[in-house]
């Protein structure tokens, strides 16, 4: 059956005894190291599509096949045992064919000690020691306000002294500074006894998981006990605490109170990598958002991505939710839990948030690669912009032309040219319009394509890649005529853009194409025709000031352009000739034409 595998006669028997049930398999090299791990509803199938003939098969799986001495397989009872089965022993033996989690922080959490009046802590390390632990939190500055908040309505001990009530009843503790500047009621001295501090962190526990309608409920019930005794200045102290709850509650992400207890994720991929945004809704408002890197191995697909991330978090942030928002659907049941595509309405925001998120993390990444290794982002821009253009080569080397005038008049062109998505502006080049009468842009993209290339040709130069020309259909079939006339056709990828909508035009194609308004491809282009036009005006303006200067003076009976260049190269400007002593004018020119010059302007 199999061609590609050594191992197959040792294999061969296994491969043929495996169960039609779902599990977990395991792939061995020959030294005996787990290259992969993988997870099935069928084993036998699945196993078996490994080693067959099937062309489909990917060049990554190919090689991994190829490494194969040995397998083994566990069965389960569900697809959901293999697939929590097959994450943690991903984790723990970091096969090299598997999904890798690049998600190498240590993230904080918030720890509730397993004490008798537990502190309330931050730790970095979640160690099984009973404490309770709510996170992780990917922001610092968001689990400090949630801490800063619990510290201003609710007064903990911050000690690491052991409160046993024995110690507390013999008088081994004083109170300290804490409890005299409110920031503690003295549970070491008996003070406050353990069944109002329980009190108080069951409060924190509602406020940290994002419940703070019940902390709400519990002050302001005790806040009318208060009042209702008389003990009016208890309960304005406890109507600020409520009034603290609901700023911090107007500052979180609010979406939709009837959203409760969902989780929501998306996913985002680039070649190399896909990342996996979560966010958990509670009560209608964000309380968590966490976005994972997934690095691809065999080319896995959007589900098994998703999946595998899913089954990560939820295990992670213990997460009970019963409804999960997801781009599409995966074809695996997860018992209890309902996921849903929401099509429009709060919960498609949802998704779309998350997936901003997602994007943002990955431009971030994408940011963090490209400063330690700048060639590896030029690789990787042209890499994706030979895809997004579907050329045939990635465009190294890429010139822009852009045509200039007022109504015909001082007609002129710019090329400018892009190395490794870069500009290089020693290759700029100007072009005065010498064939083309009155304001013709089509006849003028005609003439300096052909004048830019037939150079190129004659001496020897090498050609761009890709030629970007500005403007829309017209220009385009212009710059291919020209092509055309050279022999160059086919040989030079060429596109057009129109300003309008930023529509990509093709050679012998008339609809146009709609690159994403944040791809950097469109970026590069939009950049290179914004120079070109920069550049091209720049020009216009001088040649226009020129020629405008030149027909000052020559309007001047007898004076010609010979005479008005020597008189402005002298002189530097109209002014200073109009100022110019008649001696001055004759040391520049003959005496008649000096005298003809100065008589014009002093009459």
């Amino acid at each position: 059956m199999s061609t590609i595998n050594r191992y197959w006669e040792k294999l061969e028997p296994i491969v043929k005894s495996l169960p039609d049930t779902p599990g977990i398999y395991q792939y061995f090299d020959a030294e005996g190291t787990i290259i992969y791990v993988g997870k099935a509803k069928n084993l036998k199938r699945r196993v078996t599509s490994y080693f067959t003939k099937d062309t489909s098969l990917s060049g990554k799986v190919r090689v991994m096949v190829r490494k194969i001495a040995d397998l083994r397989y566990l069965v389960v009872d569900t697809e959901l045992d293999a697939l929590l089965l097959e994450n943690n022993l991903i984790k723990e033996y970091q096969p090299r064919y598997n999904i890798l989690l690049k998600d190498d922080k240590t993230f904080p959490w918030i720890c509730i000690r397993n004490e008798r009046f537990p502190r309330i802590t931050t730790t970095r390390n979640r160690i099984k020691d009973g404490s309770e632990y709510y996170g992780p939190y990917a922001s610092v500055k968001m689990m400090n306000t949630i801490l800063d908040l619990i510290r201003r309505l609710y007064p903990l001990r911050t000690c690491n002294l052991n409160l046993s009530q024995n110690l507390i009843n013999q008088g081994k503790y004083k109170v300290c500074l804490e409890y005299h500047i409110g920031n503690c009621k003295g549970p070491c001295e008996g003070y406050q006894d353990e069944e109002d501090y329980r009190i108080s962190i069951s409060a924190i526990r509602d406020i940290i998981k994002g419940n703070i309608n019940s902390a709400k409920q519990e002050l302001t019930r005790m806040m009318m006990e208060y009042a209702a005794t008389l003990a009016f200045e208890k309960a304005h102290l406890v109507k600020e605490k409520i009034d603290l709850l609901d700023r911090y509650q107007s500052k979180s992400l609010v979406v939709n109170p009837m959203i409760h207890n969902v989780d929501v994720f998306s996913l985002v991929e680039d070649e190399g990598s896909a990342y996996i945004n979560f966010i958990k809704i509670s009560n209608g408002s964000v309380i968590q958002s966490h976005t994972l890197e997934l690095k691809k191995r065999l080319d896995e697909s959007a589900e098994e991505l998703l999946m595998m991330a899913i089954v990560e978090v939820r295990s992670r942030y213990e997460s009970n939710a019963r409804e999960i928002i997801v781009p599409f659907l995966p074809d695996i049941e997860l018992p209890g839990v309902t996921f849903s595509v929401p099509q429009k309405g709060d919960k498609k925001k949802l998704i779309e948030l998350s997936e901003r998120n997602a994007h943002y993390y990955q431009l971030e990444k994408q940011k963090q690669k490209d400063l330690v290794d700048p060639e590896r982002h030029q690789r990787r821009v042209l890499s994706q912009m030979m895809t997004d253009l579907s050329l045939h080569e990635q465009p190294v080397h890429i010139e822009c032309f852009d045509n200039s005038n007022i109504q015909g008049a001082y007609p002129v062109a710019a090329m400018v040219v892009f190395k490794n998505a870069k500009p290089s502006k020693k290759d700029y080049r100007h072009f005065n319009i010498k064939t083309v009468e009155g304001p013709n842009d089509f006849a003028s993209m005609e003439e300096i394509i052909t004048r830019r290339y037939a150079r190129l040709l004659n001496e020897s130069q090498p050609l761009p890649q890709l030629i970007v020309v500005d403007g829309g259909k017209g220009q385009l079939s212009s710059a291919v005529r020209s092509l055309e006339g050279l022999g160059l056709r086919g040989k030079i990828s060429i596109i057009g853009i129109a300003k309008r909508l930023e529509e990509i035009y093709y050679p012998d194609d008339s609809i146009p194409m709609y690159l994403d308004k944040k791809s950097e491809t469109l970026r590069i282009i939009q950049q290179m025709r914004d120079e070109a036009h920069r550049f091209g005006i720049t020009h216009h303006r001088k040649r226009r000031e020129k020629g405008t200067i030149k027909t000052g003076l020559t309007e001047i009976e007898g004076i010609g352009s010979a005479t008005s260049d020597k008189l402005l190269k002298q002189f530097k400007s109209v002014k200073k000739i109009k100022e110019a002593t008649l001696q001055e004018l004759e040391g520049c020119v003959d005496k008649l034409k000096a005298r003809v010059v100065y008589q014009y302007y002093h009459p």
